[in-house]
């Protein structure tokens, strides 16, 4: 069914309504900074995000109910903030620190949409269902490798595929391993096969990645199996409502480091790189970039091409030019 198409006058009443609700909360925020007049400004890092509201993790390990201005900007899940108390348990933050890094995406306006600050380690998540495929795979590297973070592919409910299904995806995705991006093959609902991926998460602060379906929220439970009660109680605790588990959420490892659950997506688009960064996004590319015969080299079909010629040489995988070739052709729309 079409869309119907809004009047002016209905348009602007939905403005004014919206705007009204932003003054109610910048409203709120204000109080709530002048309860925190005289009181001392404390350490504490966003475990979740939900609206106006978060959820800190302080100095002493206590979880703090906070609101936060709108001219800070998006604070998100991994960001280390200043904050200050209003209450037990409550506060308003009132600085976000600098970030290491950020694994952001364009909203449906265009706009870059940060999800997660702070993080040193993607690990991608596939399953046999829904169908894992290299370009998805591919959009999560790029960005990777240009936010400058180390990338692991996680194959979940790898005891449910056949033995066809394992050929297939080795065939597919084997090369992976070659180009420095390490495969764990892992059942989180049966404890199969975490080591590995224990040694890859511990220190670090990492973020689940992955299409929804591929059991994140499985393996987040075989990691960290108390917080599947916690995780159920944050509503309750902090007001923040039932839609907080469709929201990236940080949780500690008891032996080591951080993991942040993110929500799973249909799709994940790049924000706006030019062709150049591209072309830096895919980690093989590097030795032969700059050696193609002409400077502006597509890639495509022009003569000389030292990227071409490392896809024939068998040294980049043909899988692995397709994509970049779709993802440029997209830049240019």
């Amino acid at each position: 069914m079409a869309r119907r198409k809004l009047s002016s006058q209905q348009k602007a009443r939905i403005a004014n309504i919206q705007e009204k609700r932003r003054q109610k909360l910048a409203a709120k925020v204000e109080s709530k900074l002048a309860e925190t007049e005289g009181q001392e400004h404390r350490s504490g890092r966003v475990i979740v995000r939900h609206g106006q509201n978060v959820i800190i993790r302080d100095e002493n390990n206590q979880q703090i109910h906070a609101m936060f201005r709108q001219n800070l900007g998006d604070v998100v899940c991994g960001d280390n903030v200043v904050w200050q108390s209003t209450a037990d348990n409550e506060g308003v933050v009132v600085a976000v620190l600098d970030r290491d890094s950020s694994l952001s995406r364009p909203d449906y306006s265009g706009r870059e949409k940060p999800l997660a600050a702070n993080i040193t380690r993607l690990i991608v998540v596939l399953a046999p269902e829904p169908e894992p495929t290299g370009y998805l795979l591919d959009q999560y590297l790029i960005a990777a490798e240009l936010i400058g973070v180390e990338a692991v592919i996680c194959l979940n409910k790898a005891d449910l595929m056949t033995p066809e299904q394992q050929q297939a995806f080795h065939q597919q995705f084997s090369h992976y391993e070659k180009i420095g991006y390490p495969i764990i093959q892992i059942s989180a609902k049966q404890h199969d096969g975490l080591e590995p991926l224990f040694e890859k998460l511990k220190d670090n602060t990492s973020i689940l990645v992955g299409q929804s379906g591929v059991g994140k929220s499985s393996l987040i439970n075989a990691l960290i199996p108390q917080e599947h009660v916690e995780e159920g109680k944050l509503s309750e605790a902090t007001g923040l409502g039932k839609h907080t588990t469709s929201a990236a959420t940080l949780y500690r490892l008891n032996y080591g480091g951080e993991i942040i659950d993110s929500p799973g997506v249909r799709s994940f688009r790049l924000g706006k790189i030019d062709r150049r960064q591209l072309e830096t996004g895919f980690h093989e590319f590097t030795d032969y970039l700059g050696q193609c015969r002409f400077h502006n080299c597509q890639h495509n079909a022009e003569p000389g091409c030292a990227i071409r010629a490392a896809v024939e040489a068998g040294t980049i995988h043909p899988d692995r030019l397709t994509n970049f070739l779709h993802m440029a052709q997209q830049l240019e729309h």
